[in-house]
């Protein structure tokens, strides 16, 4: 297996953050780091989602941190849906800089798959942080 795959959007997929079949969606590409075992992608948002002047609105950036940390779910090869979400914001995201948002499994306990997230400035402060809890779901 290759050290990086990039996570292109699905294309018959409807889904707002990663879906590519969403005209209103945001289309989100992320890198699974495999030799870290860890999904990173890097974003520069837009003013379309900002909330306050310049500064991302406070749901796009629970949306990140669960966009990344759901997709961790591929390391072991199962769909989860998130079933907890926590985000802890502790310094303004600008619309108009590079973001870098992680997301990495803490631990996995029958169907519960816990993660960790987070959003870092372009020089490594960290902004947010986020914790999951995500439920595997059975095939269909």
């Amino acid at each position: 297996m290759a050290d990086t795959i990039r996570l292109e959007p699905n294309p018959a997929n409807k889904c707002f953050g990663c879906g590519g079949d969403n005209a209103g969606g945001m289309k989100l590409t992320f890198e699974q780091d495999n030799a870290n075992r860890k999904i990173v992608g890097r974003f520069v948002l837009g003013e379309r989602y900002q909330g306050g002047a310049g500064f991302a609105h406070g749901g796009i950036i629970a949306l990140l941190l669960d966009e990344a940390m759901g997709k961790v779910c591929r390391f072991r090869e199962v769909r989860a849906v998130t079933a907890e979400l926590s985000v802890e914001y502790l310094k303004p995201v600008a619309v108009d800089k590079e973001i870098v948002v992680e997301g990495r499994e803490a631990e996995m306990n029958g169907r519960n798959v816990f993660m960790s997230g987070e959003i870092r400035s372009e020089n490594g402060d960290v902004l947010a942080r986020g914790k999951g809890r995500f439920v595997v779901i059975k095939p269909r």
